[in-house]
């Protein structure tokens, strides 16, 4: 059953690997009634982890999408990967998303990439609930977990609930907003709960933070503050209101707790859901470019509004296309047609499925607000605009991640080599951070990727999932290029092509950027003078010589380019022309610049027992590494340093044999910098 777009919620799970995001994902399914049976991560046998590495793995790989009903509320929900692999699955879901929910470890924390996803959803303005999990781990501290969020977010986190017991002796949650006490067994499924008085030793605790509760509601309006002074309380249902209010301007985060494993704390967790996050009512419309005319423009969630959405996933199934779509505006029912007008064309919807994970389920309409997957848009991809043609609207694309390092593969045969390309032309469209070329001496294939574990994912599929049989190379990190000094060149385009004389002439200035600024363009002296075609033909022509050096034949990066002159001949090449002739200036500049390489830096959070620092330290001096800081967390300790990728290599092996097994680590790409 539909429900109106007051009563849907499109949520994600967010946070670092290992913080139990699937787990509770899959305790929700079960207490909705989606499914009949709770899987474990660690048995292989979770509804969303479905896919075969997912489940030998013990990790999320790829987003999956799922929705089902808690308190007459439909709630569309993506569980998405933790490792930093995979962050473009997180930053797809988060821009497709109203809401989310990040999970901590009541141990581990705000952990590494519990920082990025919480700056992904604040890039994309989600407002979010949290939920500090594992409560019943050894070592559990809900106010640690508190304290540092404190210090490492901007937005300050609300608490809602206290833990009753602790570790092993974790029983439930005291409700400050209702003031009672939540309580499951140990011997249930945690489908049953009491709701009872808050225990005599807690009252106290309790009397404190619901009063801090009362003060962070009363804080939505003054109105609501001078009712709060002068009765000293709030009704239940007005607090709830104020902290809704505050949730969704992103003034606060609530805060809950409990334990997805042992089945306590997740009913409430989806009441929060419920009460705290958006409808895609609440959520500002979705704004986009008017192609024609460039101007910003709107589309309200309104089923009468013009039909737009965003493309934000790909994937083959069964060996056909399918689109998971965010629609914003309008609807999409099938047999009809939508445009796509990244590509400038038109696309028949043939199915639209209702997702849940692996499964599908056949639907004739999708509306402003859903979710859903769609076969039959042979050509689009990642991050395209779906929309009305008579009322186009360009919507923002989808930030993708530039690959860090690869890998040469080849086949043992012939006949396998056509098989191989398709397969990784396939993976590449699912997979925006995927990248795969031909070496040009060797003949190889190289494919790139975000990390060792993303490359491996890749080599299984290829070798388990599609059976091809490839030799694998040994990996090598991805470098970069750049100019050290500033260079001035020119570039001239002078020959007659199809009995028509082109000509073109173009001058730029070209100088070092920051590191990890990008390449810049700037045409504005040319404004008046360059219409804007032939504009974008200089800029095209820039770009593209910049996509290979001259040292290495790797990209370009760190580049500001100036264009500070252009003639032409106005006549049906001028185009081609002008795109040549900057191409031209770009590397007749290159050759007179001094060009140095860049190699990927990582930046790494590693986590080892506190009697060995120093070799740990150490170590990474001999591996032309710098630490940045040392934070003691009890008898742990969490060095954080950047190192050079190309000496990264079978670090986790070197980890464990200088911490007896007992450390470990994750590293994220910081950027590229000068080879030391």
């Amino acid at each position: 059953m539909k429900k109106g777009l007051k009563k849907i919620r499109n949520i994600g799970i967010i946070a670092h690997i290992d913080a139990g995001k699937t787990t509770l994902s899959e305790r929700m399914l079960y207490y909705t009634g989606k499914i009949h049976k709770m899987g474990e991560v660690h048995d292989g046998d979770t509804a969303l982890d479905w896919m075969a590495q997912e489940q030998e793995r013990g990790i999320t790989i790829t987003s999956a999408v799922t929705n089902f009903f808690w308190r007459d509320f439909e709630i569309h929900l993506i569980d998405t990967p933790g490792h930093v692999d995979f962050t473009i699955e997180v930053e797809r879901s988060l821009r497709v998303l109203d809401g989310a929910v990040v999970v901590f470890c009541g141990v581990g924390g705000v952990e590494p990439q519990s920082e990025t996803v919480w700056h992904q959803a604040d890039k994309y303005r989600v407002p979010r609930i949290a939920f500090v999990n594992k409560m019943d781990r050894i070592g559990a501290d809900f106010d640690h977990v508190i304290s540092m969020m404190r210090e490492r977010f901007n937005t300050p986190p609300v608490v809602m609930q206290r833990p009753i017991g602790a570790e092993n002796a974790f029983k439930g949650v005291i409700d400050l907003i209702r003031m009672k006490a939540i309580v499951w067994s140990d011997d249930g499924l945690g489908n049953e709960y009491k709701v009872m008085e808050i225990p005599e030793e807690m009252k106290k605790e309790a009397g404190h933070y619901h009063e801090a509760l009362l003060e962070a509601a009363a804080e939505a309006d003054d109105e609501l503050m001078e009712r709060y002074l002068e009765a000293g309380d709030l009704p239940d249902s007005e607090i709830v209101k104020a902290l809704r209010k505050r949730t969704l301007s992103m003034e606060i985060v609530p805060v809950l707790c409990g334990s997805a494993l042992k089945n306590k704390g997740v009913q409430p967790l989806m009441d929060a859901i419920v009460d705290f996050l958006p409808s895609p009512l609440e959520v500002p419309p979705v704004t986009g470019v008017d192609p024609e005319t460039g101007e910003t423009v709107t589309r309200p969630p309104d089923i009468k509004a013009p039909f737009s959405a965003l493309v934000f996933k790909v994937m083959m199934d069964q060996g056909r296309k399918l689109c998971f779509v965010r629609v914003y505006s309008g609807q999409m029912k099938v047999g009809e047609a939508v445009y796509n007008l990244n590509l400038g064309i038109r696309e028949k919807v043939a199915r639209v499925l209702e997702i849940h994970a692996n499964h599908r389920k056949r639907i004739d309409t999708a509306k402003a607000g859903d979710i859903v997957g769609v076969i039959g848009l042979k050509k689009s991809s990642t991050g395209n605009t779906l929309c009305d043609a008579a009322a186009p609207i360009l919507l923002e694309p989808i930030d993708s991640y530039e690959p860090v390092i690869s890998v040469a593969i080849e086949t043992v045969s012939n006949q396998e080599a056509e098989r191989v390309q398709e397969v990784l032309a396939q993976i590449m469209e699912e997979d925006p951070t995927f990248r795969v070329k031909t070496d040009e001496e060797t003949g190889q294939v190289v494919i790139s990727g975000m990390g060792e574990l993303h490359l491996n994912v890749i080599i299984t599929r290829l070798l388990e999932d599609y059976g091809l049989k490839v030799h694998v190379g040994r990996p090598q990190v991805v470098y970069r290029e750049t100019i050290k000094r500033p260079v001035a060149a020119a570039g001239v385009f002078d020959r007659e092509m199809a009995g028509v004389h082109g000509f073109a002439s173009v001058t730029l200035e070209m100088t070092p950027g920051d590191r990890a600024s990008g390449n810049r363009y700037s045409d504005s002296k040319a404004t008046e003078i360059l219409p804007e075609e032939h504009r974008r033909a200089v800029r095209d022509g820039v770009m593209d010589a910049l996509s290979f050096g001259p040292l290495s034949g790797n990209p370009m990066v760190d580049v500001n380019v100036t264009l500070k002159d252009v003639k032409w001949e106005e006549n049906d090449h001028a185009i081609s022309s002008l795109r040549i002739a900057a191409a031209t200036a770009v590397r007749e500049g290159t050759q007179k610049a001094e060009i140095i390489l860049l190699e990927p830096i990582m930046e790494l959070d590693i986590l080892i027992p506190e009697e060995f620092v120093g070799e740990v330290i150490s170590d990474i001096n001999s591996r032309k590494g710098e630490v940045h800081s040392l934070e003691n967390k009890g008898k742990i300790t969490l060095i954080q340093a950047r190192v050079p990728l190309k000496e990264l290599f079978g670090y986790s092996t070197t980890l464990r044999s200088l911490t007896q097994g007992r450390g470990n680590f994750t590293m994220r790409y910081f950027r590229h910098d000068q080879i030391t």
